[in-house]
C-alpha cells in the first residue's frame, strides 16, 4: 500500500514538473533568469535546485556515485537542455520508485550530506521519499510565486488536481 502512494507520487510529480515548466516556456528568457529574489534567485535557479535536490536523493537512494558540489549548482544553463534532463530525471525517479515494496520501504538509508560529508547519516527509505516529493512540492511552489512575478497565470499544481485528471 505505501508503495503505491510512493509510486502515485512519482506520477504526480513529473506531471506538476511538465506543467510548470510549460508555463515556464511562455517566458522570454531575461524573464525566466530575473532575480526576483527568491532563495534560489530566479525561475532558472529554483528549477537547477530541484534537479539538484532530485539528484542527490536519487544518487543515495540507488548507491550511484553523486556530481554535485552544491545546492545552488547550475547544472544545466540551456532551459531546453534543463527540461530535457527533467523529463528524463522525473522517468527514472518512478523506475525506481516501482522499484519498491512495501517491506523495502521498511529499510535504513545510509548516506552522507554535502554540508557534513564526515558524519553518517540513517533515515528510513520512505521518509527519505517522503522528504524528496516534499522538497519538490516546496520548490515547485516557489517557481509558481517567481511566475505570477513574472506575470504568467501559474497552473496548478495541486495533487488532488492530478488525481481528478486521472479519471
Amino acid at each position: 500500500m505505501m508503495a503505491d502512494y510512493f509510486r502515485t507520487l512519482a506520477a504526480y510529480t513529473a506531471w506538476a514538473n511538465r506543467r510548470l515548466y510549460d508555463a515556464c516556456a511562455a517566458l522570454p528568457d531575461a524573464e525566466y533568469r530575473k532575480d526576483r529574489k527568491a532563495f534560489f534567485g530566479s525561475l532558472h535557479g529554483t528549477l537547477n535546485h530541484l534537479m539538484v535536490g532530485d539528484r542527490i536523493w536519487l544518487g543515495r537512494i540507488t548507491g550511484e556515485p553523486i556530481a554535485i558540489k552544491s545546492l545552488d549548482q547550475i547544472l544545466y544553463d540551456d532551459f531546453g537542455a534543463l527540461r530535457a534532463a527533467r523529463e528524463a530525471e522525473d522517468a527514472r525517479t518512478a523506475s525506481v520508485v516501482a522499484s519498491f515494496s512495501d517491506a523495502d520501504l521498511k529499510q535504513i538509508l545510509r548516506y552522507k550530506t554535502l554540508s557534513a560529508p564526515q558524519t553518517d547519516m540513517a533515515t528510513p527509505l520512505h521518509l527519505v521519499l517522503g522528504h524528496m516529493f516534499n522538497h519538490a512540492t516546496h520548490h515547485r511552489g516557489q517557481a509558481h510565486g517567481l511566475l505570477s512575478q513574472a506575470g504568467v497565470a501559474p497552473p496548478s499544481l495541486d495533487l488532488i488536481f492530478y488525481l481528478r485528471d486521472l479519471k
